[in-house]
């Protein structure tokens, strides 16, 4: 098992910047490639950005490229979602997520491990 706790989130203005930790206990993560997603209200939940085992490899939405990145750092067992320039539609809860493989998916199904959520809020 691995348990995921995400934190980092909180309300910024438009163009601000945050910084999401995604923090796993029980296994390393050395085994997991690693994804972001994101839910709005009412709506389900999206891939965001996923980077994989060994590290070499990421993935973005396109509504998120140059101004989101991923990254992991396995001897602390934590990935990071560094969002930049950031804007009211990218108001969610932001999920991490671990899958067992090399690389990272878009599918939520694709992903074994998921944490709690952290609420982003991004005021106009």
């Amino acid at each position: 098992q691995v348990q995921l706790v995400e934190s980092g989130g909180g309300f910024v203005q438009a163009g601000g910047s945050l910084r999401l930790s995604c923090a796993a206990s029980g296994r390393t993560l050395t085994n997991y490639a690693m994804g972001w997603f994101r839910q709005a209200p009412g709506k389900e939940r999206d891939f965001v950005a996923a980077i994989s085992r060994s590290g070499g490899n990421t993935q973005y939405t396109d509504s998120v490229k140059g101004r989101f990145f991923i990254s992991r750092d396995d001897a602390k067992n934590t990935v990071y979602l560094q969002m930049k320039s950031l804007k009211p539609a990218d108001t969610a809860v932001y999920y991490c997520a671990a899958r067992r493989g090399s690389d990272g998916r878009r599918s939520p199904n694709e992903y074994n491990y998921w944490g709690q959520g952290t609420q982003v809020t991004v005021s106009s």
